[in-house]
């Protein structure tokens, strides 16, 4: 049984925390997350610390009070360090690059694919096979990077497509003859 919802958040220092009903409201150097939370689970700031305690023991309750715990450390973290995806592309012709603000794909359609950030998103395109997806919320990066992954997932015969760095896909053998 996991008990991460008891354990305690520290706030860095330039963290601020701010509450409003069930509005939680952090703010550090890299932006400020605003997010709402269950009013069954209550929150307690002492100090530098944050703790969160639940009501009851059913098992909804119980997962989410893990959940918000999580959620909560996952902004701390993002308005003080953030968060960042790395991909990669891999196949002959398959390239990225960045034209102004939008990212430019090339992954053996007839038509180049764009994508356009979002606020509080950064892309790069470093060289012609990697991407960087990064920002101050998880959720946003998390799904941009998705996002770009599905424009050509791998697939698992050749092993060609867009994935992450240090992602492994499974090879299967192809047909044979007679």
């Amino acid at each position: 049984m996991s008990r991460i919802g008891y354990k305690e958040v520290v706030l860095p220092e330039g963290v601020e925390v701010k509450r409003d009903g069930n509005t939680v409201t952090v703010k550090g150097q890299k932006g400020e997350l605003t997010r709402e939370f269950s009013d069954q689970i209550s929150m307690e700031v002492e100090g530098k610390t944050v703790k969160f305690d639940r009501p009851a023991d059913d098992n909804k309750t119980k997962a989410l009070h893990g959940t918000t715990r999580a959620l909560f450390h996952n902004m701390v973290v993002g308005v003080t360090e953030g968060f960042k995806k790395e991909l990669e592309l891999q196949g002959v012709g398959y390239r990225a690059q960045m034209k102004g603000n939008k990212l430019v794909l090339n992954v053996g359609y007839s038509h180049p694919v764009e994508f356009i950030p979002e606020d509080g998103l950064k892309i790069e395109a470093p060289s012609a096979t990697s991407i960087i997806v990064s920002g101050i919320s998880k959720e946003e990066v998390g799904d941009f990077a998705a996002r770009i992954r599905l424009t050509r997932a791998p697939e698992p015969y050749k092993g060609k497509g867009i994935r992450y760095v240090g992602e492994f896909v499974r090879r299967k053998e192809g047909k044979t003859g007679k």
